[in-house]
């Protein structure tokens, strides 16, 4: 029973994200993950039931599955935290292991229906040794992508501090759950039996269902990413000039090492600039720094270091100032007086009332309506 919930939950996050307007290509990633994570909770059901020995044809399918988890997994991270692999000879490699086994059970397959059955009743007898080599496969290649996931998800923190919304960070903080989670249930193969490690699977899919719906949009599209995180506002006093100041001399000593020159970050402020001023991306009320930088095909890293170093700003306060002084030109023409506040502010990016009167606040230092009295 508790095989078959962990299935339709699966399952019904699957559906989820393939509902979902605007799939990102990690949207994808998670979605075959699941469906992956589907499949070997319904054979291992299946198995466990008796199913399989009347319908004989599918034994040995879920010997290969396992191996492909930690590899989704591993993608998965590896999207949300932009750093896209873009080779597809890079992709092929992760899926060697797979490929091996494939190989190695083929003349498992080529039994009759009988003889599958008995090497199943007898506890892999004959096939002692592609058990021995799977297990090893599968433990190995398990705890390394889940330590390789942890040690992206803490490089790409590290990278990029200070420059996080609150969503971000909790997404980081999925993503870490996640991949000790996964380390987890490969730990517990080595010591139990499968039944122990299936049942840690159908935990694992409880905990993307809660956390993915309940605390990030994970299954959906309607939740703003962009928050602002530094409250200085844009005043022009001395005060907030010494803070400019200081911030850049700041980036410039945080980023000595990046590695980009002059000519980089001129030709990456270009490009972000023609991408603002004529397509006007800040009106994505939930454009990210990720998805930024994918769409100008630089790293995440890189493009908070030329924001951080041009505009003296953190990403969001970079964003919402764009979409601050959209807002107030737009207010400002006498056409536009028949609209709301607040309908405006959606045309310009932000997505609920307080947000954008936040932003306001901490952008101009007065209300909308103070602003424009003045």
């Amino acid at each position: 029973m508790f095989f078959i919930i962990g299935i339709f939950i699966a399952i019904f996050l699957s559906l989820l994200l393939l509902m979902k307007a605007k799939k990102s290509r990690a949207d994808k990633i998670l979605f075959v993950w699941l469906i992956l994570i589907s499949l070997l909770q319904t054979f291992r059901y299946f198995l466990e039931s008796g199913y399989f020995f009347k319908h004989p044809n599918w034994l040995g399918v879920e010997l290969v599955l396992p191996v492909l988890h930690s590899v989704l997994l591993y993608m998965y991270v590896i999207e949300i935290t932009g750093n896209t692999i873009r080779k597809k000879s890079t992709v092929f490699l992760h899926f060697i292991p797979s490929i091996i086994l494939v190989a190695l059970i083929t003349p498992f397959f080529q039994l009759t229906t009988e003889q599958k059955i008995l090497v199943y009743q007898n506890n892999g007898e004959g096939f002692e040794w592609f058990v021995l080599i799977e297990g090893l496969i599968v433990v190995i290649s398990g705890l390394t992508y889940s330590i390789w996931s942890l040690i992206i998800i803490n490089r790409h923190q590290k990278n990029t501090e200070n420059i996080f919304s609150n969503t971000e960070k909790k997404k980081l903080q999925w993503l870490k759950i996640l991949s000790i989670g996964n380390g987890i249930i490969f730990i517990l193969a080595l010591f139990f039996e499968t039944n122990v490690t299936y049942t840690a699977i159908a935990f694992l899919v409880l905990f993307i269902g809660f956390f993915g719906i309940n605390q990030l949009n994970i299954f959906y599209s309607n939740t703003s990413v962009v928050e602002t995180l530094d409250k200085e506002p844009l005043i022009e006093d001395k005060k907030v000039k010494k803070k400019e100041v200081f911030r850049k001399s700041i980036s410039k000593k945080k980023y000595a090492k990046s590695g980009l020159t002059k000519n980089n970050v001129l030709e990456i402020y270009t490009a972000l600039k023609e991408l603002m001023d004529n397509k006007s991306y800040y009106k994505n009320s939930e454009l990210t720094l990720v998805e930024l930088a994918k769409i100008l095909n630089v790293h995440p890293n890189y493009l908070s270091q030329v924001i951080n170093e041009v505009e003296g700003k953190n990403f969001h306060n970079y964003i919402n100032g764009l979409r601050i002084k959209e807002f107030i030109r737009l207010a400002s023409i006498k056409d536009n007086k028949k609209y709301t506040v607040i309908s405006l502010a959606y045309d310009c990016g932000f997505n609920t009332k307080s947000t954008f009167n936040k932003n306001f606040k901490l952008q101009t230092g007065k209300t909308p309506t103070e602003f424009f009295n003045s």
